[in-house]
């Protein structure tokens, strides 16, 4: 199992210099990937969260967060080997040809190391600054998947659907391995589960109680297994959330941390992606945690 570990890239404090700081480090100690996110505003009224519940103000984070494509294109030239991942981009916002051409350039600049995780986007005030209808979440989005793949394939490029259209044409450039770049979605409920099993190479859920994430799990391989595709070469990356107040797997302790890597393990995850940043951790204790956890490394390896 890998290690991920998210880029510093939200809040008044960012600074191109602690982004490259903590993707140079993540290369050094010998994880696989560095990870941005996507936020376009900060409303300043209480809104309900991504999981519903009471209104509330969401993090001052999301009110100045670097763009996620462009800080990867930055750490992509200033690292050599860790995998650049979004966790996640939410595609409704971008036409599929603009973020097909923008991913791809990504994976060329750097040898083919960038990871397409999506969403579909959940903040109402999101849609409406882009313009973009609520409704086409679902099957709006699975068809987006479809024609990002389009633009990513042999050239012409065609597509025709009920959403999206593109008259045929030569779209490049193209992801820099054959295989394409791997596209992983931010997936939990039912519906977003068989979505993904169906037309992606792989999850994203968040950490959850053990027995909502072993239900997400099996959930998710026994409905690719019936789709007729090999479950086993379908990731499941679990992104680490740390919500103050609540007691969830891969939180609290390093000792209780470490116990909760090697049960992830078991179930047969991909990789976990730490990223303290989301609370706004001074970097300096992101450094230290990134080292403890460097040394489990090998272990899970």
């Amino acid at each position: 199992m890998k290690l991920g570990f998210g880029l510093p890239h939200g809040g008044n404090t960012v600074s191109p210099q602690t982004i490259v700081q903590i993707a140079q480090e993540a290369e050094r100690l010998g994880f696989d990937s560095v990870w941005t996110y996507e936020h376009l505003l900060r409303p300043t009224r209480p809104i309900p969260g991504v999981l519903g519940g009471e209104p509330m103000v969401q993090s001052h984070l999301y009110g100045s967060c670097y763009d996620p494509l462009e800080t990867l294109a930055y750490v992509a030239a200033k690292t050599e080997r860790v995998k650049l991942g979004t966790g996640v981009v939410n595609a409704l916002f971008h036409p599929p040809v603009v973020l097909g051409k923008r991913f791809a350039t990504i994976d060329q600049l750097s040898g083919g190391r960038a990871i397409a995780g999506f969403g579909q986007g959940w903040m109402p005030d999101e849609f409406v600054t882009t313009g973009v209808p609520m409704k086409r979440r679902g099957a709006g989005f699975e068809e987006y998947i479809h024609a990002l793949r389009a633009v990513w394939g042999s050239n012409p490029v065609k597509f025709d659907g009920r959403f999206y259209t593109i008259p045929e044409a030569e779209i490049g450039p193209k992801p820099f391995n054959p295989t394409g770049i791997p596209i992983i979605l931010g997936a939990f409920v039912p519906a977003a589960l068989q979505r993904a099993a169906l037309i992606a190479d792989g999850i994203m859920p968040g950490n959850m109680p053990w027995e909502v994430f072993e239900q997400i799990v099996y959930g998710f391989r026994g409905i690719a297994q019936q789709a007729g595709r090999d479950a086993s070469k379908l990731q499941i990356i679990i992104r680490v959330v740390d919500i103050p107040g609540q007691q969830l797997p891969l939180t609290g302790s390093f000792e209780s941390i470490t116990e909760d890597l090697f049960r992830v393990q078991k179930l047969g995850v991909d990789q976990v992606i730490f990223d303290p940043g989301q609370l706004d951790t001074p970097i300096d204790e992101q450094l230290r945690f990134m080292e403890q956890l460097g040394t489990l490394i090998p272990q899970l390896g």
